[in-house]
């Protein structure tokens, strides 16, 4: 088991950052296919979970870089 607090931190401020990313992905990507009006097909394909996926992966990797001082 890690004993290191900041490592705690860090995954929480990415917790939060993808818990943002989703809530915004969720309400503007059907908005903004409501207003465009695209094709039916795109419509009905999931785009909120590859977009959380993608802003959880690269949050945590990178808080964890600025906050360790990595390289």
């Amino acid at each position: 088991m890690v004993q290191d607090p900041a490592l705690g931190v860090v995954i929480g401020l990415a917790m939060v950052c993808n818990l943002i990313a989703g809530a915004l992905g969720g309400i503007l990507i059907p908005m903004v296919l409501e207003r465009a009006q695209p094709i039916r097909r795109w419509r009905r394909a999931p785009s909120s979970p590859p977009i959380t996926d993608v802003v959880g992966f690269f949050s945590f990797l990178g808080i964890a870089t600025l906050w360790f001082g990595l390289k």
